[in-house]
């Protein structure tokens, strides 16, 4: 009955969720969230300095997220950089001091929080020229206004940042009188006019007034109450605000370290100032705001305008719009031949005619022009998530129930979708397919969890990278030794495969080949064994089974590829001088060396070897008929299964997952169909998260939904999974076209993709030196 009941759960879901009403469901979900936060962007603007300065939460307890966008970490080298020759003045009173230390300690970490606590503090980085000041004036007064008016008059060299902020003295010396506070409205409303003329040319920011714990004040505090910073911070933003919208220039009200100091100003040690912790975060708050501009840093979206449209950019834009027209253009054609051949009824029998209709098939032009279609409005989602300023983006958090959880529930789906196996071989198409679905589902879970911090699982996720590269070097060996076929229509599709999804991306989203370091990776090992196994002499299965001397020939030329792994691998000089050449260099290069290219190879050099060794030792002992393959047969004895089993555990970890799956006879012989979904477009997704799923190029969080995490995972992973399934179709669809059998024609195709990829160096060479 249980059985029976999971049969029929399976086939009621397949039955009213099929994949085309899957991507149908996708389309319209981003053509809402398209619509909304247009709209959005358009009632609120599309300023996320706003929203830095503004709002945001804590992530756990220290990590501070601001709305909408990320901010990035500056280390105190980048910090340097960004502030060059630049003078920044910080104005008021102790708080203004606090946050004065945190800023320059950005820059150099040894500064120690010494010196007149109720004067100036002058502050200098030779290095870099950089001057930061703090000026002591506690109070919204006639000193703070004359001091400003000195900047504004040119008697005095202005700095380009202006930190000011004051209130908490005026309650406390005026005992929080009222008449205290109409004097502060009548001081500030004096300084705003200065203030505004000053951010004409410089970047002036005021700093509302952080709330108090009012339990742990003294008692010559006690007067500075809530309430009444409340009415002081009122005061300052109706008088900023009403100048600023008689100005174009404006002073930026900086609000956001109010929120940040009601989360943590329990953790004072005077109930007046605020912990370190929080003075770091609105310090780095302002790097962000003036430093993003400058450095454009990949993980720091907040304060970045969109990066302006490269012409290789607006020729691929220009070229999926044509296929776009045309598409629908000869859509309207077909449908209104269609039309006209519609049955018609004899006037004279009332008999209907059947219309002559044409059976051909439907058209290679059709064909790759709704390809072109159904990309282009793909690759235009992907610009809208990952360089337009269209949808939000959001710092990774990780904590373990993030990644464990949903590793469970992917596992309760696995188990939950299993059937029986079409074959009992060991490593068959379902079962590889399935062992890449469940790693990709694993690695994706660990990059969009931000796991990589904690060590334990990022080791692990290594062994599963290394297990990808594994299934490379059996994949292909045991394609080619049992084949034969070393043709060029054979090597053009698995390069097709490969790489036709990068390239278009490189293009459109104005990344590197080397960015998307993984198919790099694959493509190269690929042309390895490839090289090994076509060079003289071809040594295949089929001539070793007629003279065993050539199992010899064939370890010799694996013994050779080792050696020439070890080499390259212990001779970096070599390694990078090899893929300097030109025109290696345009894909392996990443800011300017192929140091990331030659350490990415590195890291799992010896893998895909020890996957092209498992597949030789495994089709030998297979056609020696040593396994015992047979449904529900175990593969090997008892005692030759433990001793294998303990070998592989303690040498090496793929190979015993390999023999775990494929020893009992009854786990050889059922896999999930779930996993194995997810293997048959393992690569798509892998290529695709890093612009549709994460953000920020892998850094960040895409958010559709903001304000609910949950949803928003469950809602971008949908679409996510929609997109990759379809670009898997359309790469597979352009791949008969693009890569036909016929060799002749097949040269002509080659000569016409050198002449494109020739075409594009060349304007890339020019983007190049316009950019520098």
């Amino acid at each position: 009955m249980a059985a029976l009941a999971y049969t029929l759960g399976k086939r009621e879901i397949n039955h009213y969720f099929s994949v085309r009403s899957a991507k149908a469901l996708a389309l319209g979900a981003v053509l809402l969230l398209a619509a909304c936060h247009a709209a959005f962007r358009r009632y609120r603007g599309d300023d996320t300095c706003e929203y830095l300065l503004s709002t945001g939460r804590f992530l756990g307890e220290k990590v501070w997220q601001p709305h909408s966008c990320m901010m990035h970490k500056y280390k105190n080298s980048e910090a340097k950089s960004c502030l060059l020759d630049k003078h920044i003045a910080f104005i008021g009173d102790s708080r203004i001091r606090q946050l004065f230390y945190s800023f320059v300690k950005l820059i150099n970490p040894q500064v120690k929080e010494e010196g007149n606590k109720h004067g100036n503090i002058l502050s200098e980085d030779t290095s870099a020229s950089i001057k930061v000041d703090f000026l002591w004036y506690p109070e919204v007064n006639g000193s703070m206004k004359q001091r400003i008016k000195s900047w504004t008059e040119g008697s005095i060299a202005k700095p380009h940042v202006i930190v000011a902020g004051a209130a908490t003295w005026s309650i406390k010396i005026h005992n929080g009188s009222n008449e205290a506070l109409t004097q502060y409205k009548i001081n500030i409303t004096s300084i705003a006019p200065l203030l505004e003329k000053l951010a004409e040319s410089s970047d002036v920011y005021w700093v509302l007034q952080d709330p108090v714990y009012e339990d742990m004040l003294s008692d010559s505090r006690k007067m500075i109450t809530n309430e009444k910073i409340d009415a002081y911070n009122e005061a300052a933003i109706s008088i900023l605000n009403s100048s600023s919208r008689n100005s174009k220039a404006k002073v930026k009200v900086f609000s956001v370290s109010k929120l940040i100091a009601q989360e943590t100003i329990m953790q004072s040690s005077d109930g007046l100032h605020l912990p370190e912790s929080s003075r770091e975060t609105s310090a780095m708050i302002l790097m962000n705001v003036y430093c993003n501009k400058i450095l454009k840093p990949i993980d720091g979206s907040c304060c970045q305008p969109q990066p302006p449209l490269t012409l290789i950019q607006k020729l691929a834009f220009c070229f999926f719009a044509l296929s776009i027209i045309g598409y629908l253009i000869l859509t309207f054609i077909y449908r209104n031949n269609h039309r006209k051949n519609k049955p018609c009824t004899d006037m004279e029998s009332g008999e209907e005619k059947k219309p002559v209709t044409n059976t051909s098939p439907v058209s290679t032009l059709e064909t790759l022009l709704h390809s072109f279609f159904k990309l282009g409005l793909i690759m235009a989602y992907f610009y809208l998530c990952d360089r337009a300023n269209l949808f939000m983006k959001e710092n990774k958090f990780y904590t373990h129930s993030s990644f464990f959880i949903p590793i469970i529930y992917i596992l309760v789906l696995g188990v939950f979708y299993t059937e029986n196996a079409k074959e009992t071989k060991m490593l068959n198409r379902e079962q590889t397919d399935e062992w890449k679905g469940w790693m990709q589902l694993v690695i994706l879970i660990y990059h969009i969890s931000g796991a990589s911090t904690f060590l334990p699982v990022y080791m692990h996720v290594r062994v599963l990278v290394a297990a990808y590269l594994f299934q490379t070097g059996y994949g292909h060996f045991s394609y080619f030794w049992i084949k034969g076929d070393f043709g060029l229509y054979r090597v053009c599709q698995v390069l097709f495969r490969l790489n036709f999804l990068v390239v278009v991306l490189c293009i459109v989203m104005d990344r590197p080949y080397q960015f998307y370091y993984f198919v790099p990776l694959v493509t190269v090992w690929f042309m390895i064994i490839y090289a090994t196994l076509a060079v003289w002499p071809q040594i295949v299965q089929k001539k070793a089974n007629g003279n065993s001397f050539w199992h010899f020939g064939l370890l010799l030329k694996l013994i050779s590829l080792l050696a020439c792994i070890y080499f390259l691998a212990n001779y970096q000089g070599v390694f990078e001088k090899i893929f300097s050449l030109w025109p290696l260099s345009t894909c392996f290069e990443l800011n300017g060396n192929v140091y990331e290219w030659w350490f990415r190879w590195k890291l799992d050099r010896y893998v895909v070897f020890h996957g092209m060794m498992f597949a030789f030792i495994y089709l030998a002992l297979q056609k020696r008929q040593v396994l015992l393959e047979g449904k529900g047969d175990p593969l090997f004895s008892n005692k030759i299964s433990n001793v294998l089993l303990f070998i592989s555990v303690v040498c090496f970890l793929i190979l015993a997952f390999i023999l775990i799956r494929n020893i009992p006879g009854y786990a050889r012989s059922v896999y999930s169909s779930f996993f194995a979904w997810f293997g048959r477009i393992s690569l798509e997704l892998f290529i695709c998260q890093y612009h549709i799923w994460l953000a920020a190029d892998t850094k960040g969080i895409l958010v559709l939904i903001p304000g609910n995490p949950m949803l928003n995972i469950i809602v971008s992973t949908f679409i996510f999974v929609c997109v990759a399934h379809e670009i898997s179709q359309i790469t597979n669809d352009l791949a008969q076209m693009v890569v036909p059998k016929d060799n002749a024609t097949l040269l002509r195709r080659l000569l016409c993709i050198s002449g494109f990829f020739s075409g594009l160096l060349f304007l890339a060479a020019i983007q190049d030196q316009s950019r520098h």
